[in-house]
């Protein structure tokens, strides 16, 4: 998703020390997230809801009381009736060698099993309804209850007053205190949430020529430092080796390729392996890719088949593409979620991407009323109704800076997934290890559950006969070149610069105890702490070697009145996870295999033939490449394969994870 808004976790290690957490076979969960107990009851007949405060939630950052109708979003959380249970179906559905290995349940018998009962969350919703609040959303599997009311009403029924409080150059609202309930209610609840920072989930996709940030959107490199650009004529590539661009002195060499133009379909099947299948008519039938993001793009149908007709590819029809979408009456947040502009691109990346890769699978689009609840929503329509196998979610929050409440209320979601048999990917993050958002190394949430298949990033060149020429880590530090005063091109910093153009995201956790599938293969340097690492697999992310794409952008936001019809170029891990996911559903339909969640098959194929996937280790020699930006007219070296503190290596690591996905590798490991 992003680039992404987040904060400082000052006081989040120290809180963590406190939680209790039990390890299970495949992940960890925390101490059931079970309802308020006697102990935590006041004299009020009411129970605490630990766990429910966002840590930047500090005296600190306190600005006041929160305006009286300032509207808030919250969300109610219900334990699972069995959480040990379905922790464990998880595990053995997912598990080779287990008995019940590939047999999920149903997702109605889940529903029925684990899932919170019916009349537990009717209790909760007419409590909150009856003291004012509106509800927005209950799934089917009542595993939440998303409410909304204005701030004084809010903290009156959570018996803590909301407070505003200043939050990476925002101001956001969150509780004073910790929450409470009546105690007959608080009974049946897990958590709560009323924590505005979840609204400030941004897309993880980066378009060439713009960094990430945490409280903007991408900005592009416009700002040129004293001394005049130099005019380097780098002019875009359509292929690795097409052009080249005359640049100072650099790795022993003045002259190196140019950026990518924007990689089209044919590109990408090819590069990974399935253009051969595609030829032979293998290209994702009978596979469902579900792909969730906030809003929704007025025009992602008439962008999508304007696009493919460029190309030569096949229109989208009503078996490639449906969509549930909320209509824009239902948006909400649209000004801290970055409103339906700031998702359009990242909803026709994932759909376009995924339509090139496997252009006869049927892609579901379910659109989130806003960036918080709505996405829970979202998800939960996928899960409830068993609408697909396999679900690309190119989002998340800046590192694991979440109340504890939450984390519990989305692993629960995540659990049932693997329950039912549904692979979730996500996006590992475009801000490499969040230390310059956070002050601390720290992967993105929801890509660190243990429950997950997290995607970080590669920089891929495709050569002229459509076959990778290099693949290394996702990490660009750019270096500005200009004329110095004596007429000399130079770059205005040591190489490889000053500017961080983004990176996979990745490390290890805070919060999860390294899940069992990990074991003896993530680095003893990785795996000191005994904590979960990201990501698990790695694909295409890098901008200056991105995927182009064309859309309609919206104008405006109260209308979606769009412009006219372009093309961009983008990359991000927002990238990586749809290209994952296509892939996924070409090797499902190819093998009659349906893997749900596939950490522990990819690991125990790692295992046993590491060449399955293919490592992605650092360059023999650092690669860079030539970027001249249309807008800014400033040219820079773009050296690849520098993020963060983050680093490839032979074997497992936290950029790419197991190494670089292809077709070949994903069958093989299918058939463990």
């Amino acid at each position: 998703m992003k680039p992404r808004p987040r904060t400082f976790l000052l006081h989040r290690r120290a809180t963590v020390a406190t939680i209790a957490a039990v390890a299970c076979v495949v992940g960890t969960s925390f101490l059931a997230a079970g309802p308020a107990t006697a102990a935590t009851s006041d004299l009020a007949g009411r129970a605490a809801l630990p766990g429910s405060v966002p840590a930047w939630a500090t005296a600190a950052n306190d600005t006041g009381t929160a305006a009286a109708d300032t509207d808030v979003e919250g969300e109610v959380y219900l334990p699972l009736r069995d959480q040990a249970g379905a922790t464990a179906l998880a595990t053995a559905v997912s598990t080779p060698g287990s008995p019940q290995y590939r047999k999920p349940l149903s997702p109605s018998a889940w529903i029925a099993k684990y899932a919170p009962t019916k009349a537990d969350a009717d209790q909760v919703t007419g409590y909150l309804r009856a003291q004012g609040l509106t509800i927005t959303g209950v799934p089917a599997s009542h595993e939440f209850v998303v409410f909304r009311g204005p701030a004084s009403v809010v903290g009156g029924v959570l018996g803590a007053p909301l407070h505003a409080y200043r939050h990476d150059g925002r101001t956001l609202v969150a509780p004073a205190a910790t929450p409470s309930l009546p105690t007959a209610i608080a009974a049946k609840v897990a958590g709560v949430s009323v924590d505005q920072s979840r609204l400030q989930t941004r897309p993880d996709l980066v378009a060439q020529g713009q960094t990430p940030t945490v409280q903007t959107p991408s900005h592009p490199l416009q700002k040129s430092t004293a001394a005049p650009s130099a005019k380097v004529n780098a002019v875009c590539s359509h292929y690795t080796g097409e052009r080249s661009a005359t640049v100072p002195q650099a790795y022993g060499t003045t002259t190196v390729g140019t950026f990518n133009c924007g990689y089209i379909p044919s590109q990408l099947r090819s590069a990974y392996g399935v253009d051969t299948l595609a030829a032979k008519g293998v290209q994702g039938q009978g596979q469902t890719v579900a792909i969730i993001d906030a809003y929704a793009s007025p025009t992602i149908i008439h962008d999508t088949d304007t696009y493919s007709a460029s190309h030569g590819e096949p229109q989208l029809t009503s078996a490639t593409f449906s969509q549930k979408i909320p209509s824009p009456s239902q948006f909400t947040d649209e000004t801290l979620c970055q409103g339906p502009s700031g998702w359009q691109g990242e909803e026709t990346l994932d759909v376009q991407s995924v339509h090139a890769v496997a252009p006869a699978a049927s892609i579901l689009y379910v659109g989130g009323t806003n960036c918080g609840g709505g996405l829970d929503i979202a998800m939960s329509r996928v899960l409830d109704g068993g609408l697909a196998t396999i679900v690309s979610n190119s989002y998340g929050n800046v590192g694991e800076d979440v109340p504890l409440a939450t984390i519990q209320g989305e692993q629960n979601l995540h659990i049932q997934a693997a329950g039912t048999g549904i692979g979730l990917y996500f996006s590992s993050g475009d801000s490499g290890d969040e230390s310059v958002n956070l002050g601390s190394a720290q992967p993105d949430f929801p890509a660190s559950s243990p429950w997950v298949t997290a995607v970080g990033g590669t920089s891929v060149g495709i050569g002229k006969d459509g076959k990778k020429a290099f693949e290394t880590g996702w990490g660009d530090t750019l270096d500005q070149i200009v004329t110095s005063s004596t007429g000399r091109n130079v770059y205005v910093a040591p190489l490889p610069g000053n500017t961080y153009g983004g990176g996979a995201g990745g490390g290890v956790s805070t919060y999860f105890s390294m899940p069992a599938y990990q074991k003896g293969v993530v680095p003893a340097n990785l795996a000191a702490a005994g904590k979960r690492v990201s990501p698990d697999l790695g694909a295409l992310a890098d901008p200056y070697t991105g995927f182009s794409i064309g859309i309609r952008p919206i104008k405006d936001d109260s209308t979606l009145a769009a412009g006219a019809y372009q093309t961009e170029t983008y990359g991000g891990t927002s990238l990586a996870s749809p290209i994952t996911a296509a892939l996924m559903a070409i090797v499902q339909q190819s093998t009659g295999v349906r893997l749900g969640f596939a950490n522990p098959t990819l690991y125990a194929a790692d295992k046993a033939a590491p060449s399955v996937f293919s490592d992605v280790v650092p360059p023999v020699s650092p690669i860079a490449l030539a970027y001249t930006g249309a807008v800014s007219g400033n040219s820079y070296l773009v050296t690849l394969n520098t993020d963060t503190s983050l680093s490839t290596a032979v074997g497992y690591d936290d950029v790419t994870g197991l190494g670089s996905v292809s077709f070949s590798g994903l069958a093989a490991a299918t058939q463990r």
